[in-house]
């Protein structure tokens, strides 16, 4: 393992010089500012129109970053739990550009994405505790995926087959002009599966509507999923199968240049059936309704300072035949104040007060700075505090193997960083950062000794501390270099939380190692490696390539993952797929570039 990492820090060597790219971020930020001015630990990647066939799904973009754990039950983009820095998979709060995709029923499904990956821009993450921004489940990070439109007029069309019965159609049209734009998407993927009960199929369906007014700019996002799968062991040792859907519509609007407005609602219905071939031993329907409303605005201050402020408001209703029938409403208000002079120094400090059930209120502070010690060296840190509301599963589910408990308290956590960032080089950028999380009222899921039935427990303190480093070269050819790796260490102060079913999967040491690029001007590429060793378990190593023709009309591509054909379970008892080829083709009808 020791030879793995080695291999991992000494590939930084290969970074030369090259003109720097800058990147503006909106994630962790009251207004957009370059990626270089964050006095956060934020990470961005886009993805070019001509990149976007280099992607299985949008859980690629996730496995750049070894800090973001993607806890991966199949592929195919869908049930994978995601956590960042140590924090369960309930404690990440995703985002589509900005509105919460977070489910009520169980963190399980907080990265299900109902928009096809021709939908999605980019993503950005900020790493450590985000609720004075975005509320609840904010506790390890915030990941804000991006959904943007296409600037010119195209159609495209993509098919693709390999092997484990895979096979895809995907579909975008992108058209309008003036004050009107428009972009429709559409996927199918089908998989028979790579072992008995692991089939799936993932249809997705979005319209993205963009609309120039005397108000200002506005968006509408309307999105359906539906993706059955089968569930072999996903929850026990039980031949199982689910099937989900989402309904999505979500609403912005600019009204004038520093106040805007937000509405989403979401529909998720879950179809799970414990024992496929017999339905009736123990199937569950439940339907999850959220609705979402934020109003927003920035003021200048004098002395280079900015002020945000904001009211949000949420409602979550849960119907379910092993649930019950359950709802609760939260309201929030924020002030966040930003005062930054460019390459020398920034500060923020900002507060959030939310109130849930009956007249609880939460209070989240944050507060950052960052300044520059020279023109190459930039010195951040951060404190900030989060919390998160029990799930309706953690409060009141029950089956065979799991026991809700409705007397659960909150979780919270506090969240220190300090990192150092040094631009070397045009182009090339190194950061390190260390931080610890203090977490109060941890909830995770505890079988007594002699006992196979897991209850949802609060757990008193929980620590975890670890380090962040990486060094990243951009060229002026668009060519991409990354060498990241990630520490992470555990101290809890409750015994029993050792036989807990989640805490303690976390990955102690992660490395990764990409490169993208052009190949003659003609072809786009991409390799990763990856490099996981977790707490108690053996460590292994992933190699992923993809490739593409980057012109024409007509663009043939290949995608390979797990190339070295690793035997490995990300999660226990659920075992992953060897080697993955697909093989297709993408065909501009008009447009493209």
């Amino acid at each position: 393992m020791k030879t793995w990492f080695a291999l991992l820090l000494s590939a930084a060597s290969l970074c030369a010089q090259s003109p720097q790219q800058e990147s503006i971020v909106v994630t962790g930020t009251a207004e957009p500012i370059p990626l270089a001015e964050a006095d956060r630990d934020v990470s961005s990647v886009r993805v070019p129109e001509e990149q976007r066939p280099l992607y299985d799904s949008w859980f690629d973009l996730l496995n750049l970053d070894p800090s973001l754990d993607l806890q991966v039950r199949a592929p195919g983009g869908f049930m994978a739990d995601l956590s960042i820095r140590g924090a369960t998979f309930g404690q990440t709060l995703v985002l589509l550009n900005g509105m919460r995709l977070d489910s009520v029923q169980t963190g399980h499904f907080n990265l299900d994405l109902p928009i096809p990956m021709e939908m999605v821009s980019g993503m950005e993450v900020l790493k450590g505790s985000g609720s004075t921004l975005y509320g609840s489940d904010a506790i390890g990070g915030v990941v804000n995926v991006l959904a943007g439109p296409i600037d010119h007029n195209e159609f495209r069309l993509l098919g693709a087959g390999g092997n484990f019965g895979f096979n895809e159609q995907h579909t975008l049209a992108s058209f309008g002009e003036g004050i009107w734009r428009e972009e429709l998407a559409a996927s199918r993927d089908f998989s028979s599966g790579f072992m008995p009960d692991r089939d799936y199929r993932n249809l997705s369906l979005s319209s993205l509507s963009l609309l120039k007014s005397r108000l200002g700019s506005g968006s509408l996002l309307l999105a359906y999923s539906d993706k059955p799968y089968g569930a072999d062991q996903f929850y026990g040792p039980y031949p199982s199968w689910e099937r989900i859907k989402t309904w999505l519509l979500a609403a912005h609007q600019n009204l004038g240049e520093r106040t805007e407005a937000s509405f989403e609602y979401r529909r998720h219905t879950d179809l799970f059936v414990l024992f496929r071939d017999d339905p009736q031993i123990y199937t569950n329907r439940h339907i999850e309704d959220t609705w979402q409303g934020d109003l927003r605005r920035h003021d200048n201050l004098p002395l280079h300072g900015v002020i945000s402020y904001g009211l949000e408001g949420l409602s979550e209703a849960i119907h379910s035949t092993n649930l019950g029938i359950h709802s609760r409403t939260r309201g929030s208000a924020y002030v966040f104040y930003d005062l930054r002079s460019v390459r020398r120094f920034s500060f923020s400090a900002g507060v959030r007060e939310e109130v849930y059930g009956a007249h609880s209120v939460d209070t989240s502070p944050s507060l950052s700075g960052a300044a520059w010690l020279s023109s190459k060296f930039k010195l951040r840190a951060a404190v900030s505090r989060a919390f998160r509301l029990p799930s309706f599963t953690d409060l009141y589910y029950s089956d065979p193997s799991n026991q809700g408990n409705p007397n659960l308290k909150p979780e919270s956590a506090t969240s220190y960083e300090a990192g150092l960032d040094g631009y070397l080089r045009p182009g090339v950028h190194a950061a390190v950062t260390v931080f610890q999380r203090r977490d109060k009222n941890v909830i995770d899921y505890v079988a007594p000794p002699g006992s196979t039935v897991y209850t949802a427990t609060n757990f008193d303190n929980l620590h975890f501390m670890g380090v962040e480093s990486g060094v990243t070269w951009d060229a002026s050819s668009g060519e991409h270099f990354g060498v990241v790796f990630s520490a992470l260490r555990g101290l809890n102060a409750s015994p029993e939380i050792e036989q807990s079913k989640y805490t303690f999967n976390y990955p102690v040491e992660s490395g990764v190692v990409e490169w993208r690029g052009m190949i003659r001007r003609k072809i786009i590429a991409r390799t990763r490696i990856g490099v996981v060793d977790r707490l108690d378990r053996n460590p292994y190593a992933i190699w992923d390539a993809s490739a593409s023709y980057a012109t024409g009309a007509v663009r043939p591509f290949l995608q390979l993952t797990n190339i070295t054909s690793t035997v490995y379970q990300d999660l226990p008892g659920i075992a992953m797929p060897k080697r993955g080829v697909v093989g297709g083709c993408e065909f501009y009808l008009f447009g493209g570039r």
